[in-house]
């Protein structure tokens, strides 16, 4: 019993500290985002202008994966909207790492349209993601 206590201890400590995200780091961080995406709330106040490649990320926190209206999306989170796949920030910061490595780790098809990987920083720019619609 002590081995697994302390494996499990382990384990815990080793674990990304997603709830830890800095939303004001995350807030600079995701400057690098904007190139394809934007973040644009539901009345129409434009919180950060960017790209339309991607879809607008307000309320992406709590929202089933894949499913803004009249947006294309990668077979990848296709499949995840219908699994029904909620986005949190913890799947937030472990999918910009690289989507389509996390995409076939969740048994979806392992494909995505995003390109651009965050190695460093995704927890942050989930919190902040997650600070503008109250969902954390």
């Amino acid at each position: 019993m002590n081995k697994f206590l302390t494996a499990a201890a382990l384990v815990a400590i080793a674990a990304p500290a997603f709830a830890d995200g800095d939303a004001a780091k995350g807030e600079n961080e995701f400057k690098k985002c904007k190139a394809c995406h934007m973040i644009v709330a539901d009345d129409g106040t434009e919180i950060v202008k960017g790209g339309r490649t991607g879809p607008n990320l307000y309320g992406v926190v709590g929202r089933v994966a894949g499913s803004v209206e009249d947006f294309r999306y990668g077979k990848g989170l296709e499949d995840a909207a219908a699994a029904g796949f909620v986005w949190t920030p913890e799947a937030i910061a472990e999918y910009v790492v690289d989507p389509k490595a996390w995409l076939g780790g969740q048994g979806f098809e392992a494909q995505s349209k995003m390109t651009f990987k965050l190695r460093k920083g995704g927890e942050d720019v989930a919190a902040y993601l997650a600070s503008l619609t109250g969902e954390s």
